[in-house]
């Protein structure tokens, strides 16, 4: 009997899954012609692997009936990594700069919707009401836009639709916005400090000129700093050649030691060579870059130090240096004990061969994790394998 129930656990569990979105195998060329035929949209799920929120929303909207029912019924649906095979032409393609992006592409292999994040189940099926209806589209948005529109929440609407993939329509978006805002609410400020990437952005002007309607609702020195912050941007923008992947270490420090001391631009540079290497998966500079940054960090906090040891743990392979980065996960702990960086304790101990480390973190991580409703699946198959 007791076999009999859980087998009928098992049967009702996989029913209830089937029900969500079903997506489709093969490649991408293969979808468009199937899209074609049937005279539908595709739906792309683009996402990344350590992409908390697309994690978030495979566990807890896609395998809905509701959702199953509508996306299953109109589209063809595709769940695309965009950093592997295919999928990284595709980024480049359609602009993919954030995760998950959703994506609504017509047989033709034209983009018709987009938007992103994770969403609720009543919001993700509203945008895929939205991808069906000619008015509610994004090119059609955009068309009624260059024929004048200025309604304040169609643009705000609009600009966040663009925000992650069209810097510089979003700019003209939002310069619009604001130039029929009289007084901004902290909403504004937010979407305002948002959309400018740098000094070069045309919402720059706007962050200038109304200097006084921003300081009323932000003290003035979390304005300079963020005006700091958009020069060095720029600095760095001009300063990397994304072609030959090459910096030009003499023009970023002229530039930063306008109002950067000499140490200070130094230190920049490495941070930002670092992080490029990183993003360019050159591992061997980044770590080299990193062990010297982190010579000494007492004053870094808990969340840079655990986004450090991880990356680390997932990208280094030199003992010594995880060795060291076991010292940044443990600091990182000592400062504010969570789910996430006693995890990353637990894989670093695991990855260097010691399994008794291992296994006390891996236990504390899952008990952490489960007493804050985290997904702890994949600390327990660290434990599992101890």
């Amino acid at each position: 009997m007791k076999k009999t129930a859980i087998l009928s656990l098992l049967f009702f569990a996989a029913i209830a899954f089937g029900q969500g979105i079903k997506f489709e195998e093969g490649n991408f060329k293969s979808l468009l012609a199937k899209a074609k035929k049937e005279n539908k949209l595709i739906f792309v799920d683009a996402y990344a692997v350590w992409c908390g929120p697309c994690k978030l929303m495979v566990k807890n909207v896609f395998p809905l009936k509701p959702v199953g029912d509508h996306y299953n019924a109109r589209f063809i649906n595709a769940k695309i990594d965009m950093e592997k095979g295919e999928g990284i032409d595709l980024a480049k393609k359609y602009n993919v700069k954030a995760f998950p992006t959703y994506l609504f592409i017509n047989g033709d292999g034209e983009e018709v919707h987009r938007t992103l994040g994770y969403v609720e189940e009543k919001d993700f099926i509203q945008f895929a009401k939205d991808a069906e209806d000619p008015s509610k589209t994004l090119p059609a948005l955009k068309q009624k836009f260059e024929k004048g529109e200025n309604n304040p929440e169609f643009l705000k609407n609009l600009a966040g639709l663009t925000m992650y993939n069209d810097a510089d329509f979003t700019g003209r978006v939002l310069d619009r916005y604001f130039n029929s805002k009289n007084e901004f609410d902290q909403e504004d400020i937010q979407m305002l400090f948002s959309g400018i990437q740098n000094v070069e952005s045309p919402l720059y002007k706007t962050f200038q000129t109304r200097k006084a309607d921003i300081t009323k609702l932000l003290p003035v020195e979390k304005y300079e700093a963020f005006d700091k912050n958009l020069k060095l941007n720029t600095i760095f923008k001009n300063s990397y050649n994304v072609e030959n992947k090459t910096w030009n270490d003499n023009y970023f420090l002229t530039e930063a030691q306008k109002f950067l001391s000499k140490e200070e631009a130094e230190k920049m540079l490495m941070r930002a060579k670092a992080s490029r290497a990183l993003r360019n998966k050159d591992f061997a500079t980044y770590e080299k870059l990193s062990l010297e940054l982190y010579k000494d960090y007492s004053a870094a906090g808990s969340e840079e130090l655990n986004s450090l040891a991880w990356n680390f743990f997932e990208n280094v392979i030199t003992k010594s240096s995880l060795e060291t980065a076991v010292k940044w996960a443990q600091e990182s702990v000592k400062k504010k004990e969570e789910y996430a960086n006693t995890d990353t304790l637990a894989n670093l101990y695991n990855k260097i061969g010691d399994k008794k480390n291992a296994k006390i973190w891996a236990e504390k991580s899952i008990a952490l994790g489960k007493a804050a409703g985290q997904d702890t699946t994949d600390t327990e198959k660290i434990l599992k394998g101890l």
